[in-house]
């Protein structure tokens, strides 16, 4: 099994995603049972390999304790399973609420554009990702940054004048 964040064309428990949430070329991976391998991951799949220039896609080897993400979050993860895109392997990704703070506890542009997305598209709810901003390792002042940009763009999404 492997924790993915997010992968081309595919989000977690939304496969069908919008197409500007499925748009990245590169695939966030840690292998699950043998984490030491991620340096084996970018070189054998990542930016500029040969699989990146005949899939069109990379995969990056990162370290998921790399991440901020709110406790609990893998009891949450979502299996993804396939006979054809896994060949029947499954991955674990990253539930939508608690990837959506996770890129918000980044704060980059990129980032909240992403969960400005998420909310815009009704795949995941405010009053849970305030639940879990609440609940990542940030500073204090950080977490109120996030649940305050979180309220002024509900608010925004609600009353777009």
């Amino acid at each position: 099994m492997t924790w993915r964040f997010h992968r081309n064309g595919h989000l977690g428990e939304f496969p069908n995603a919008h197409e500007n949430l499925r748009a990245s070329i590169e695939v966030d991976v840690q292998p699950k049972n043998r984490p030491e391998t991620i340096d084996y991951v970018d070189g054998a799949l990542g930016e500029l390999s040969q699989f990146h220039q005949t899939h069109g896609f990379y995969v990056h080897g990162i370290s998921i304790e790399s991440a901020k993400l709110p406790d609990g979050w893998k009891q949450r993860t979502v299996p993804i399973s396939d006979p054809v895109s896994t060949r029947g392997k499954t991955g674990l990704c990253i539930e939508a609420h608690d990837l959506a703070a996770s890129k918000l506890a980044a704060y980059r542009e990129k980032d909240r554009e992403f969960v400005r997305l998420l909310l815009i598209e009704k795949m995941i709810d405010v009053t849970i990702l305030t639940e879990r901003i609440k609940s990542l390792n940030v500073e204090k002042e950080r977490r109120k940054i996030l649940l305050n940009w979180v309220q002024i763009t509900a608010k925004e999404l609600e009353d777009p004048e």
